[in-house]
């Protein structure tokens, strides 16, 4: 086949290289469409005088000397190309013409940029996929092992040699094959549980498809190691339970307080510890019922056995059902391979203490009950039942006979639980230990702060002492403690303006108060009923009467004011 002179002017017409080529006169014999391109704008320069077309054009010295000049850079106007120049022979060896064949130069330092830059992103992506401790694979559209990285060999066990090339299923011990599952479906799939290599790892499974204009061309897997992840569980679980163990450092004389009526509930709560009885410590926010819940179980005879807190407020039921009873293996989603211990079971023969104990639903008290009558728990997901041997000490700030008058605490647990009931007074009530107290915190602090400071005056105690204190020792010790960080160095006694402003609702009515009382050595909650009743009488009177805007101005529902005045005889 023969290829004519048209044939040869479309092939070099759309080849992206510019050919210019002249004749042994040095007048343009060719010039394709690129070289119009890069130019001329277009216009056709054949025939015409190649000098005075690209007037620094060196095929007239190719001409010439008939000698090759490659890859030179020359100047065109705006642009810079690079050239290869080649003289032109006919049979004879005589050189009859030349032929420049050239690019514009941006267009190959842009070529450039891309190789690099593709060169820069590959090697980046490579670190990456040798660095990531989890493992990856990928697979092949058929299924075929083609990647894999260290971690891979790492966590499984198996090298190159034993993986690529092969079925995505070589490396599974026990379980269906993510590949496969994502390159039938074409979906990812997520955190399946499956063991893989020779040494049958538990891990976590996560597949996605490999989609490349629109195909599916693979899957990529990426494994993680549930091994440490579950000794990492394990070693936290461990050490929880040795901070619950450690949790229980209060005793008695901890206490702070030399008023009567604090004395008697220290005594009341020292009987308490001779005994197995179930206690109930009951009292306001912040009146230091957990100190008495630690110091009852160091004064006991369990006090070398666990003692464990619970926060009954701080969980969900179905979180609280778990963490107190424990669960078996698959009881739910996400529970732990193997179950796990409940609360009670790890203060077997010590004591666990139940805040907020008010705060639990129904439904899970009815589980409590069936704990302290018959001494045995059930775990969730299991019918056996295991036997525990644990004292519980319970507390609560609210009125649990208001709870049972509606409906949301049982009765019958009530019972279990108030076999040996201790009322802790608020701070206004011995409010003569406030002086004991602030020393005592005062010291704290300078422990705590690295201060030194030495006291109080006595117009900053006067002020502590004239306070409702309605967030009880809690509300002091965060007042004291401000107090002093308030204080400039080198100050060494908190002063009226260290203190920041005292907050809480004062409800005064004339005579509701404790004043005009004798004691003649009734307990705490004989002289708690006198207290109680003497206020509600005076409230009432107070509105002349009206039941609504006494329980408003006691800040108690209107059920709770006629439950209380049932209580006490009022009508």
């Amino acid at each position: 086949m023969s290829w004519g002179r048209l044939e040869l002017r479309t092939i070099l017409d759309n080849i992206d290289d510019a050919v210019v080529a002249i004749d042994c006169s040095g007048k343009i014999s060719l010039f394709n469409a690129a070289a119009r391109r890069l130019i001329t704008q277009g216009e056709d320069a054949v025939g015409k005088d190649v000098t005075g077309i690209i007037p620094n054009t060196r095929l007239p010295e190719v001409l010439r000397s008939g000698v090759a000049e490659k890859n030179q850079q020359q100047k065109l106007a705006d642009t810079t190309i690079i050239t290869n120049r080649f003289p032109v022979f006919d049979p004879a060896g005589k050189v009859v013409g030349a032929v420049a064949i050239f690019r514009d130069v941006s267009e190959v330092k842009s070529l450039k940029q891309q190789i690099s830059s593709l060169q820069e992103v590959r090697t980046l992506l490579s670190a990456i996929f040798e660095a990531t401790q989890d493992a990856i694979s990928v697979v092949d559209e058929t299924g075929s092992g083609i990647l894999i990285n260290p971690a891979y060999t790492r966590i499984t066990g198996l090298t190159e040699n034993d993986v690529l090339n092969k079925p995505a299923t070589v490396d599974i011990a026990e379980g269906e094959s993510v590949h496969m599952k994502v390159l039938q479906t074409g979906i990812p799939v997520r955190g399946v549980p499956m063991k893989v290599g020779p040494k049958r790892k538990e891990v976590l499974v996560y597949g996605s498809p490999i989609i490349v204009e629109g195909k599916l061309r693979g899957s990529v897997g990426v494994i993680h190691d549930v091994s440490e992840l579950k000794r990492l569980s394990d070693e936290l679980e461990r050490a929880k339970s040795w901070i619950r163990r450690l949790e229980s450092k209060y005793t008695f004389s901890d206490i702070i307080g030399e008023n009567e009526v604090i004395a008697s509930v220290v005594e009341q709560a020292n009987r308490a510890a001779q005994t197995p009885a179930t206690v109930l410590l009951r009292g306001e926010s912040g009146t230091g019922k957990e100190l008495f819940a630690h110091a009852i179980h160091h004064a006991s005879k369990r006090a070398h056995n666990p003692f464990i807190r619970v926060n009954c407020a701080a969980l969900a039921d179905n979180l609280l059902e778990s963490e107190l009873f424990g669960y078996v293996e698959g009881a739910f989603t996400g529970a732990k391979r193997g179950g796990k211990r409940g609360l009670f079971e790890e203060a077997n023969a010590g004591t666990i203490f139940l805040d907020e104990i008010g705060e639990i639903s129904v439904g899970l008290q009815s589980k409590l009950l069936r704990v302290l009558q018959e001494r045995e728990i059930v775990r969730v997901g299991e019918n056996r039942a295991a036997a525990v041997d644990v004292r519980v000490i319970a507390a609560t700030n609210a009125n649990l006979e208001d709870k049972i008058g509606n409906g949301t605490f049982r009765e019958d647990l009530f019972y279990r639980l108030n076999v040996f009931p201790i009322y802790i007074p608020p701070l206004r009530h011995h409010a003569d230990d406030i002086p004991l107290l602030v020393n005592f915190l005062i010291r704290k602090f300078n422990q705590e702060f690295g201060r030194n400071v030495e006291g109080i005056s006595a117009e900053a105690l006067e002020m502590l002492v004239q306070h409702h204190w309605p967030g009880n020792v809690r509300e002091l010790e965060n007042i004291l403690g401000r107090a002093i960080i308030n204080m400039r160095s080198g100050e060494a006694c908190i002063a009226k303006h260290h203190l920041p402003a005292l907050e809480g609702r004062h409800l005064k009515i004339n005579g509701a108060g404790t004043e005009g009382y004798n004691y003649h050595g009734e307990s705490y909650e004989a002289m708690h009923a006198m207290w109680e009743k003497n206020l509600l009488s005076h409230a009432l009177a107070a509105v002349q009467g009206n039941k609504t805007k006494a329980a408003r101005m006691l800040g108690i529902s209107v059920r709770n004011l006629y439950y209380k005045m049932e209580k006490h005889g009022l009508s």
